[in-house]
């Protein structure tokens, strides 16, 4: 079981993606029930090769914070703890929030089909 951590008031997890057959954990993800959509640091996704490509669409997210350019990719899976979903569509920017944040996760995960992870799982 994953903890979660909280920082002043908000709840952070950590998680894990994977991308072409690489893994990565990323610590700092907020819970966020007031997102529709999971978005990642475009600098902590890099170490496992996501980076806008030529023929990505780019567009405009809003939120609390302001305004962000983001691009989407699919990857394999997104996991928190033992739960994942396969085939996650994630959205990648540039977060500068003036505060550490490597990610949101959003009600597209939180709402989503989870299942056992199985052969995802780490300790």
């Amino acid at each position: 079981m994953t903890r979660l951590e909280l920082e002043g008031s908000l709840p952070f997890v950590p998680i894990r993606i994977g991308y072409r057959g690489t893994e990565i954990e990323i610590g700092k993800v907020l819970i966020d029930t007031g997102s529709a959509s999971t978005l990642l640091s475009v600098d902590t996704v890099a170490a496992i090769g996501l980076f806008p490509l030529p023929e990505d669409t780019l567009h405009t997210i809003r939120g609390i914070g302001g305004s962000e350019v983001v691009f989407s990719r699919q990857v394999d899976y997104l996991a928190v703890a033992d739960r994942a979903l396969n085939g996650f569509e994630v959205e990648i920017g540039g977060m500068d929030y003036g505060f550490e944040i490597n990610g949101i996760l959003g009600m597209d995960f939180l709402e989503g089909p989870l299942s056992c992870e199985g052969n995802h799982a780490s300790s």
